[in-house]
């Protein structure tokens, strides 16, 4: 059971790694309200993880926990940063 979670937590790396990296930086600023539902579901896996991954999976998904939520909070605040440049003064 653990190699499986650890499994599918190094393909996670890899899926998220080449995603990102694909993406130009010009869209780097609009992508990020899509990056926060991306980060919505990986806080549910992560949350999986910890429950059904025994120790490794635990400690595992309790640091994906952490690093997905650092992705969502830093998205809404570059979003709302973004949203403020279009208001009127």
């Amino acid at each position: 059971m653990d190699i499986v979670v650890i499994t599918i937590f190094v393909l996670a790396i890899f899926v998220g790694f080449e995603i990102i990296t694909k993406v130009p930086p010009t869209l780097h600023t609009p992508l990020m309200s899509g990056s926060n539902a991306i980060s919505g579901i990986a806080i549910i896996g992560a949350v999986l993880a910890t429950t059904i991954g025994g120790s490794i999976g635990m400690w595992l998904g309790f640091v994906a926990v952490i690093f997905a939520m650092i992705n969502v909070v830093g998205g809404f605040m570059v979003t709302d940063r973004m949203l403020k440049m279009f208001k009127r003064k």
